[in-house]
């Protein structure tokens, strides 16, 4: 029997793994949880692929969700970050997508998971985190934990569709859909593959709804002489955001494309007070859709509660709404959000 009491002194020294992020299932398999070591946890329903869930380390919730939201796959989740693919809203004038529902199929399909992966990085001698550690082994194993994130991958294809779905859209296809946890930040990406022979268009958005304290009190920034559409006017319009912040103060619901030669690389903060809250950053997803239903609209959706629940959320949606993506066979189109929790410069 080996003496623990004389083991060598090197190895009672030598620094242990550090924790590692957490992967769990809900005890239906309806919903997977990642939580990192240092407490951050995003929580995705299988149905839709949708993240319901996204908390910081001291378990304040990041989304906004409605307490009458279906989280049973009978209809599509109101709230967290729904994903729109292949359209956005209804295009009854489009051949490909005329007879899909609003949004399409993607956020009320059943989607596949593919497993976890982890990464970390390591502090270096010229980061604050090796200096606040160099000196000790427990410390650095707490640094090491803190530089770790998790990534989960969802999978879709034409062959998981409900039969309605491929009747309405025929088209062979596979999408990947990945949510990567970091201590400060969430970032979703998705890649569309055609995987048939003929070409089809498609749109992509990530539908999310960011949770805020007070909608009076917020304003977003970067969207200063952005072009816009305005889906509450009738007949729809078209404008320019003049202003360096937007306000909501009714009922919103517009398409932006931000100024630039690449409106993609616009960040979006969004601000309470005069403090910035989340900072939304867009990897190829060219517009900016904006919406809060503000009361009569909020009244008139039976799974939005509660009713003054617009007081406390804000949609900004990373899309490729504007125009169509032109999928030829075996071509791909892939787009992307971080959000990240603060992340601008306090207003002047």
């Amino acid at each position: 029997m080996v003496d623990r009491g004389r083991k060598p002194s090197a190895l009672a020294s030598t620094p242990g793994l550090p924790p590692q992020p957490q992967v769990a299932f809900s005890s239906d398999n309806s919903r997977v949880t990642a939580t990192l070591p240092t407490g951050e946890s995003v929580s995705v329903l299988l149905y839709g692929a949708t993240v319901v869930s996204w908390k910081d380390k001291n378990g304040d919730e990041k989304l906004w969700l409605s307490e009458a939201a279906k989280l049973d796959g009978s209809k599509p989740v109101r709230g967290g970050i729904p994903l729109v693919f292949p359209v956005f809203g209804t295009a009854p004038d489009h051949a490909q997508t005329k007879d899909l529902p609003q949004h399409g199929f993607a956020r009320s399909s059943r989607w596949e998971f593919l497993g976890k992966s982890t990464s970390e990085s390591t502090p270096t001698p010229t980061t604050p985190a090796f200096a606040a550690t160099a000196t000790s082994a427990a410390g650095a194993v707490a640094a090491a934990a803190a530089d770790l994130s998790v990534k989960l991958d969802f999978g879709l294809s034409a062959s998981g569709l409900s039969e309605d779905a491929r009747a309405k859209w025929p088209y062979a296809f596979n999408a990947i859909y990945s949510v990567t946890l970091n201590t400060d930040s969430l970032t979703t990406n998705l890649v569309i593959t055609n995987d048939d022979e003929r070409s089809w268009d498609c749109q992509m958005l990530m539908h999310t709804y960011l949770k805020v304290d007070d909608i009076t009190s917020t304003s977003i920034h970067g969207l200063e002489n952005a072009s816009y559409v305005d889906k509450t006017t009738s007949p729809i319009s078209t404008s320019t955001q003049t202003t360096p912040t937007l306000t909501i103060s009714s009922e919103t619901d517009r398409v932006y494309t931000p100024a630039g030669d690449n409106p993609a690389s616009v960040p979006i903060t969004v601000f309470e007070g005069d403090q910035p809250k989340y900072t939304v950053l867009r990897d190829n997803l060219a517009n900016v859709v904006v919406w809060n239903p503000w009361v009569e609209k909020a009244k008139g959706m039976a799974d939005f509660e509660p009713k003054e629940g617009y007081k406390n959320m804000l949609c900004v949606e990373p899309g490729a709404v504007a125009t169509w993506q032109v999928l030829e066979p075996g071509d791909a189109f892939e787009g992307a959000q971080t959000i990240v929790l603060g992340g601008g410069k306090t207003r002047d």
